[in-house]
């Protein structure tokens, strides 16, 4: 690894933010044909923070991402990012604008190496970054091991590592994190949570989509809790972790 690669500083105080709001959803309603998946919900992420959307399977969660990420269109509603509308905006140009996705399921392309896929989350950039390669690898150190090897030959937590670092290559403002410790084993879970940490300590935001509603709530700095294509309860984080309603159904506590 070269003698270049960037410094990663400590994490920022947590709940530091500032009052721009980066991302919002006004009123966002998407369908799939006759399906309403979100019933007009509000979302608003700020610059610096690290926010935590947590729901059961079919909350709306994903759809909710890729609507961000211009993958899908809202039927009716407003999806704002830096003030200016992202409606009709195909999702390329979206990631141009400094929207990374790192979507479910990893979509690394397996026939490729680790270089490879790294080099296609640039794509934006008329060259790739030597920096931003080596920011990767300082953040996945295992990724530079395998650099040569094809990301189908790699593990669930490599395959999770290298979706994360490909989005990171676009430099993105903004970071979709799709359940990112999906069917991973708690030591690698644990080293996910860190790098997320230290990603938005080198100055991303992040939107976070996590099952695993404990370790989101301890990470983020707020919540919101989807329930059938509808927000029901938002809140800062450490609120929503003590609150018996979310412990009950997210984190699997029964109250008395």
């Amino acid at each position: 690894m070269s003698d270049q690669a960037t410094t990663i500083p400590a994490p920022r105080p947590e709940n530091q933010r500032t009052d721009a709001a980066l991302l919002e959803l006004r009123s966002v309603e998407v369908a799939y044909g006759g399906i309403v998946a979100l019933k007009g919900i509000d979302l608003e992420v700020h610059q610096g923070e690290i926010v935590a959307l947590l729901g059961a399977n079919g909350a709306g969660k994903t759809t909710t991402l890729r609507t961000v990420s211009g993958l899908l269109q809202p039927r009716s509603g407003q999806v704002l990012y830096a003030g200016e509308p992202l409606s009709g905006i195909p999702a390329h140009k979206i990631v141009q604008l400094g929207i990374g996705h790192s979507p479910e399921g990893r979509r690394i392309f397996p026939r490729m190496t680790v270089l490879e896929n790294l080099q296609m989350g640039a794509y934006r950039f008329k060259a790739v970054s030597q920096n931003d390669l080596n920011q990767v690898f300082e953040l996945f150190p295992r990724l530079h091991e395998r650099r040569t090897q094809l990301g189908g030959n790699l593990s669930g937590g490599e395959q999770q590592m290298l979706a994360i670092g490909r989005a990171m290559m676009g430099q993105p403002t903004l970071l979709l994190l799709d359940e990112p410790s999906m069917g991973l084993a708690p030591l690698i879970v644990a080293q996910i949570f860190e790098i997320i940490e230290r990603i938005n300590a080198l100055g991303t935001t992040i939107l976070l989509v996590e099952q695993n509603a404990a370790q989101a709530l301890k990470l983020a700095n707020r919540g919101y809790v989807l329930e059938t294509g509808e927000v029901r309860m938002s809140a800062p984080a450490a609120e929503l972790l003590d609150d018996p309603r979310v412990r009950e159904a997210y984190l699997g506590e029964t109250t008395e």
